[in-house]
């Protein structure tokens, strides 16, 4: 596999966070890209798109909805490789089951079993989470590809986010299981916490977790306590590399770097001190934090490389946050939680 101007591929969620930056790089790569979106006339949510270089020549959009049967069929149709990156993922859901679960693992199938029917799709690259993988009561010291998250303890526990970790869960298991009965050439990328710089117009979900010690929203401190990253561009340029590399096989976990809240919190503290971030957080000891570490032996064993440091990832978000004004350039107190965009008016599918 490699990438020429005679290659087209498919990018679902494509307004979204990872989604748009992927296009960019896909673009850069003279790809040809069929960008879904739920409403491409809705120019708040594409615009972005539509100004990347190349847009004019190698970019369309594409009408579809991970809850309407067969919407993808269209755009696949003709494509050589896929790479599935929508999902619901709106935290603040009033049924859970509905909004975001069934819609992940109906989805999902509904966009494999286009590719099944296109005959012309050689790879498909599907973006997964690391909430398929460590989330459990008891944590391990490593954790790789072949560990898979514990659904009963996530739904007995329900801590923040738990809804996105079942639907993530679930559908990488069903989809497993549909490429293998149906031989398709299927890969999972999972990536850990994602930051860095962004091209969408209103905070993505993950910085909303990355950023909470900035904003005080203590309810996803217990995500980054024992937290693991990856930058935004290290991990399109994964899913890139995933899908030309011939040898690539199975799931690959794309994470750079553990850190836990207060490594976090020294490094926020020491570029951004008119936040206040406190070096030290209230009701988290030392000794209650473990540091498992997220493997990516087998992504670099493949020969791929990561660029960017947990600063760059940090710097590049707050940076991007304060240009869109999503963040003050300075606060007192409680007058940065005021001012952020709150996860209910985020954009519920896409990440």
């Amino acid at each position: 596999m490699g990438s020429s101007s005679e290659e087209i591929v498919c990018v679902t969620g494509a307004s979204g966070f990872i989604g748009s930056w992927l296009i960019m790089r896909l673009l850069e790569n003279n790809y040809t890209v069929r960008a879904t979106v739920r409403d491409p006339d809705n120019m708040k949510k594409v615009q972005h798109l539509l100004e990347l270089p190349k847009a004019q020549t190698h970019l369309t959009l594409w009408k579809a909805d991970l809850s309407v049967e067969g919407s993808f069929d269209d755009a696949i149709n003709g494509c050589t490789g896929v790479f599935h990156v929508a999902t619901p993922m709106d935290f603040e859901s009033k049924d859970p089951e509905k909004e975001v679960i069934k819609p992940t693992i109906s989805g999902v199938l509904d966009i494999l079993k286009a590719c099944a029917k296109t005959k012309t799709v050689r790879r498909i690259v599907f973006t997964s989470s690391a909430g398929t993988v460590d989330v459990e009561e008891h944590r391990k010291d490593v954790y790789d590809e072949n560990c898979w998250s514990d659904l009963d303890f996530i739904l007995t526990k329900r801590m923040t986010g738990w809804m996105y970790f079942v639907s993530k869960t679930l559908a990488e298991k069903v989809a497993w299981k549909f490429a293998e009965e149906n031989n398709l050439d299927f890969i999972t990328i999972i990536p850990t916490l994602v930051v860095g710089p962004f091209i969408t117009p209103s905070m993505p979900p993950s910085l909303i977790t990355a950023l909470s010690l900035i904003t005080g929203n203590e309810a996803h401190y217990s995500i980054i306590k024992q937290g693991h990253y990856v930058h935004l561009d290290d991990l399109c340029n994964a899913h890139i590399f995933l899908y030309e590399h011939p040898k690539a096989r199975g799931r690959y976990i794309c994470s750079s770097h553990d850190a836990n809240i207060h490594q976090l919190a020294a490094v926020l503290a020491q570029k951004y001190p008119q936040y206040n971030v406190a070096d030290k957080i209230k009701g988290v000891e030392d000794e209650d934090i473990k540091n498992p570490v997220f493997s990516s032996k087998k992504l670099m064993d493949l020969g791929f490389e990561f660029k960017f440091s947990l600063e760059d990832m940090l710097v590049g978000a707050v940076e991007t946050c304060r240009a869109k004004r999503l963040l003050p350039l300075t606060c007192d107190g409680d007058q940065v939680a005021e001012k952020v965009i709150p996860p209910a008016q985020v954009p519920a599918v896409a990440i």
